[in-house]
């Protein structure tokens, strides 16, 4: 029973890193249309998100680290999202002028992802250098 937990749980952290995704996307889009007026819960959010974020990264280059991790979900399709996101947020913050600001955490949020994406790139270049020796 303990070993099918542990073989399930990167699958549990994907979703649930999925399902706060579309959920952070969600509250920024709303907080647009009512502008800013969810800035706060967008703050509670952003939390939330980085931190199962980083949880969901970790547990996948550990897993790397112990030849365990299997699958491939590549970071760069997440940040390309992402990317496109915050893109169209900084249009739509320069045409709407004092009705929309994109929040700090959004921002904030954007740069950890970057920074995330960038670490684990590294961790899995060093890992095929280790393993070709």
């Amino acid at each position: 029973m303990k070993k099918v937990w542990l073989r399930n749980d990167f699958k549990f952290w994907r979703k649930l890193i999925n399902a706060w995704t579309i959920i952070f996307f969600l509250m920024i889009i709303t907080d647009l249309i009512f502008g800013n007026g969810y800035e706060d819960i967008l703050n509670a959010v952003s939390t939330i998100y980085i931190g199962i974020l980083a949880i969901y990264v970790s547990n996948k280059e550990f897993e790397r680290w112990y030849d365990k991790h299997e699958e491939s979900h590549p970071g760069e399709i997440f940040v390309i999202f992402w990317s496109g996101l915050i893109i169209s947020l900084f249009i739509i913050d320069f045409a709407c002028g004092e009705y929309y600001k994109i929040p700090n955490s959004v921002i904030s949020s954007y740069i950890a992802v970057l920074t995330i994406l960038v670490i684990t790139r590294k961790s899995k270049e060093l890992y095929k250098l280790k393993h070709r020796k």
